[in-house]
Parts: C-alpha cells; sequence; structure tokens
C-alpha cells in the first residue's frame, strides 16, 4: 500500500507539472486564473437572482465574459517590453476617443459618455482606465525613478487631460478612478512626501472653491445626501435608504438565495449593477458577503505578489497600479452602498452586469499575467 501511495503522489505531482506547463506556454498565472474562475461564477450566482433569474441577463453577461476572457488571453500573450513601446499609442488612441465623446457619442440618463460602432457601444473613458497606468509607468520608466520635478509634472500633466475630458461627459466618479489609476504610478515610483503633503494641503484648499464653481447641482446633491439621505427620503435618499435596509435586513446568514424581498419587490434600484452587492447582503447575510471580500483580497494580494516579482521596474509599477485600481473600484462600489461614500455609479467589479468594464477589467488581468510571464520566461 505504501508502494501505490509512492506512485500515486509522483503520478498527481506529474500531472500538476504538466497542468502548470500548460499554464506557463499560455502565459496564465494559475492563482490568478483560479480566482478569477471563483469570482466570475460567484458572480452569475448572485446576477440570477438580482434578475429575476432572467435568462436573458445570464447571457448577455456570458457573452460579455466569453469577450473580455478572448481579451485577457490576447493581452497575457504580449510581451511586457511591447506594452512598454506602445503605451504611448495606446494613450493617445484612447485620449482621442474621449475627444470624439462629445462630437459623435451617444447618449444616456443625461450624460453622454458612449460611442456607438453599430452593433455595440462602448465606453471609451473604461479604456482609459488601463490606458492611464500604461502611460505614466511608460513615461517614468523613460524618465527615471524616483520622480524628478519636471518629469513628475508631465505624468499631472498626462493624468489631467483625460480625467478633465471626462468630467465633462458629465462622469466625476469614472473621472476619479482614471486619475486614481495615474496617481497610484506616482506613488509608486517613489515622489517624495513632501509632494504628497503639498498635494493633499492643495486640495483640501480647493475643495471650497470646487463646491462653488466646479460641482453641478446634482452632484452637490450627492454629498449632501451622503450625509443626511433622511433629508429626502423619496428622492435623492432613496438609494442610500434602500441599500442599508436591504443589507441590514439580511443579518449574518440572509433571507436565503432568491427570497430577497428589497430587491425582487423592485424597492433597490439598479440591483443588477451598482447595488448588486446589497442583493447579496440581503440574500446570503454577512458570511456571502464576507466570501465575496476574501476572493476579493486573494485577488489583490496575487496582483501585489506579481508586482513584487515583476523583472523590470514598468512592470512593477503596471502591475501595482492595476492592482491598487481593482482595490479602488470594489472600496468605492462598496463604501457608495453602504452609505459612507457618495453615489457615483461605480460597478461591483466582475459580478455586476456590464459590457465594457468587464473586457476592460480582465485586460487588466491579462497585463498582470503577461508581467507573471515574464519572470517565468526569464528563469527558463
Amino acid at each position: 500500500m505504501a508502494e501505490y501511495d509512492r506512485y500515486l503522489t509522483a503520478d498527481s505531482r506529474g500531472d500538476f507539472k504538466r497542468r502548470n506547463s500548460v499554464l506557463n506556454a499560455l502565459h496564465l498565472d494559475g492563482w490568478l486564473l483560479a480566482l478569477l474562475v471563483a469570482l466570475i461564477a460567484y458572480g452569475f450566482f448572485v446576477l440570477f437572482s438580482a434578475s429575476d433569474g432572467s435568462q436573458a441577463a445570464l447571457i448577455r453577461q456570458a457573452r460579455n465574459f466569453a469577450i473580455a476572457t478572448v481579451a485577457m488571453l490576447v493581452a497575457s500573450q504580449i510581451r511586457v517590453d511591447t506594452y512598454y513601446r506602445w503605451a504611448p499609442l495606446f494613450y493617445v488612441a484612447a485620449l482621442l476617443l474621449l475627444v470624439a465623446v462629445p462630437l459623435f457619442g451617444v447618449g444616456a440618463k443625461g450624460a453622454q459618455r458612449w460611442l456607438s460602432l453599430g452593433v455595440i457601444r462602448f465606453q471609451p473613458s473604461e479604456l482609459m482606465k488601463l490606458a492611464m497606468p500604461l502611460m505614466v509607468a511608460s513615461w517614468f520608466s523613460r524618465q527615471g525613478i524616483p520622480p524628478r520635478p519636471r518629469p513628475l509634472l508631465g505624468a499631472l500633466l498626462i493624468i489631467a487631460l483625460p480625467a478633465g475630458l471626462i468630467v465633462i461627459q458629465p462622469d466625476l466618479g469614472t473621472s476619479l478612478l482614471v486619475a486614481a489609476s495615474g496617481l497610484f504610478v506616482v506613488f509608486m515610483a517613489g515622489v517624495s512626501w513632501w509632494y504628497i503633503a503639498g498635494a493633499a494641503t492643495l486640495l483640501l484648499m480647493s475643495a471650497w472653491p470646487a463646491w462653488l464653481f466646479v460641482l453641478k447641482d446634482y452632484q452637490k446633491q450627492r454629498i449632501l445626501t451622503l450625509l443626511d439621505p433622511e433629508s429626502d427620503k423619496l428622492g435623492a435618499g432613496w438609494n442610500i435608504i434602500q441599500s442599508k435596509t436591504a443589507i441590514g435586513s439580511g443579518g449574518w446568514s440572509g433571507k436565503g438565495w432568491l427570497s430577497g424581498t428589497q430587491s425582487h419587490l423592485d424597492f433597490l434600484p439598479e440591483s443588477q449593477t451598482d447595488f448588486i452587492i446589497a442583493v447579496l447582503a440581503e440574500e446570503l447575510g454577512l458570511r456571502g458577503v464576507v466570501l465575496l471580500l476574501l476572493i476579493y483580497a486573494l485577488i489583490i494580494w496575487r496582483g501585489f505578489a506579481i508586482s513584487v516579482r515583476a523583472q523590470t521596474g514598468f512592470g512593477r509599477l503596471l502591475a501595482s497600479s492595476i492592482t491598487l485600481t481593482f482595490f479602488v473600484y470594489v472600496f468605492v462600489n462598496m463604501g457608495m452602498v453602504a452609505g459612507i461614500l457618495p453615489v457615483v455609479g461605480v460597478p461591483l467589479p466582475l459580478v455586476s452586469a456590464g459590457g465594457t468594464s468587464i473586457v476592460t477589467l480582465m485586460l487588466g488581468f491579462g497585463v498582470l499575467m503577461a508581467v507573471s510571464a515574464e519572470k517565468r520566461v526569464i528563469r527558463q
């Protein structure tokens, strides 16, 4: 029996090595891939309930993930030095698409954020979420790390141009996320803490002028609603009140899958997109949310592990920025639904129903896998 166990163990190890070699050949990170599959499967489970069992919603989401998976596989095959060389071109192309939005864009819900290509419609601002860290990481890799004052100003200009174009769509939430994806690269490049303190001071000093002259009325209303949602229970405060009710009523174990009252009786708005985690909390309770947070945490951990082991400064900056930006998406959506951040229309990554956002996120993970594969190729 011991001899049989020994041979079985050897065979199992051989199978593991063969599977690992296949993943290496495809430039796929096994841990990250497994975590993404788990997150996507969990997302389908939640979306089925949030959509009242709509097969059409699941088919649309499956189609989006099929396109996104192909995009991820393609992105993982591209060498990191290719990303380094082509980052400026990708950035300029995404910037031109943003310029085209106010000229040729398609409007919806009072905003003009989409471009239509006939059969498909997409948001160029989503593409900038990936183009931005690519460009800023490439910029600092060319100019030197840690950044000197002049390259730092250049990086801030690179960040400000697309952020400003997205603000006028108007889409303040996405603009802040795009800017954050670039600022994360600035931070990881080793910018002086004196610069960070100065920027924080300027931000605080500009808060009141921004309130008076920059923010639109509906954006001010979102902030006021955050502070006191009860002031307009049937209007601006409705979304937050209903999401808090759904989250609180779920307790530890939840009401049961497909048994949430807030979502299925149409009290909870945007239950398939921005507020889908409220559906999860109501039906599966805190333990369901904890499981989702665990998967997110492991994905973020893996992203940082890849960035630490990257072979080049460009790869480290890029991988860490993509990972931090993913964390911000999760934090902003959950904070928004829980009522600790203003409602800015940010979907829950790879769980909410969506199109362009899913493709962009999976493209980012494909780039992460390319950075991970760079390490394996060099060692071989």
